[in-house]
């Protein structure tokens, strides 16, 4: 089984892993990173939009990073239809890791919030350094200042500085396959905040292992989760613009608290 500890050592579970009370019990829901465009995957965004799946947000990705050029009506349709399911939706802004100025971004968040109503923002390819947090801390202010009530969350993929827990709703502290998932650490930071805060995007997990890639991000502390078995092989894979082959057993394993 995986070393879930926040040391480069490998030594005994410690740090940033949940207890075992913490990790019996934990409400895990998913966060579905972007479908395809609605005329693409009109399946998928409909399965998005039922009731009963555990989900805490979806995000909209108009335009491979952003909200396009012009209005989408199929993806205000697909938005409202979430968003009438009780479903929250947040607009794709891609931080370039840090390349993409703050005004740049704040446009692209305005497009979104005026066109499609979205509540909340992922700030994708979102830096992870020190020096870079000061101007995260002041993209993050100004889109709150477009929508008091917006849930950010910030995509870095991997452990940030933890000073970034400070300036957001959620952090993405995994992003990437399964092979690296399953034998990877929380950081010891981690432990001094709720499993609410921290999300884990995991593609090519095989039907056989999705137990055990939950077991991993209940006892990392990640209540938020989206595993899929496609991988992100071939040129234009993306693995997060479909449904997962298991999507009825992944939606009947999360959105209670599963005992081990």
């Amino acid at each position: 089984m995986p070393h879930l500890t926040g040391t480069a050592t490998g030594g005994p579970a410690t740090g940033g892993a949940a207890t075992d009370s913490q990790a019996i019990g934990l409400r895990t829901g998913l966060g579905a990173p972007g479908c395809a465009h609605p005329l693409l995957a009109s399946a998928e965004w409909n399965a998005l939009a039922r009731t009963g799946a555990p989900l805490d947000w979806v995000v909209l990705d108009v335009a491979h990073g952003g909200p396009g050029v012009r209005p989408d009506p199929h993806c205000l349709d697909a938005a409202g239809r979430l968003r009438n399911a009780g479903v929250r939706v947040l607009g794709h802004l891609d931080a370039g890791h840090g390349a993409r100025s703050r005004v740049e971004l704040v446009a692209d968040a305005h497009r979104y919030l005026e066109w499609y109503r979205v509540d909340g923002f992922l700030l994708e390819h979102c830096p992870a350094d020190r020096a870079s947090l000061p101007e995260v801390r002041r993209t993050v202010t100004a889109l709150r200042a477009l929508h008091g009530e917006a849930h950010v969350v910030l995509g870095h993929g991997t452990h940030p500085y933890p000073g970034y827990a400070e300036n957001a709703d959620q952090l993405v502290t995994f992003n990437g396959p399964w092979h690296r998932y399953r034998w990877s650490q929380a950081a010891e930071w981690t432990a001094e905040h709720p499993p609410e805060r921290f999300c884990h995007l995991v593609h090519g997990v095989p039907r056989g292992h999705l137990d055990e890639a939950l077991r991993v991000a209940r006892w990392q502390g990640a209540a938020t989760i989206w595993f899929t078995d496609r991988t992100d092989r071939g040129r234009h894979a993306r693995p997060w613009e479909g449904l997962p082959g298991y999507w009825d057993d992944i939606v009947s394993r999360t959105g209670t608290g599963v005992s081990e």
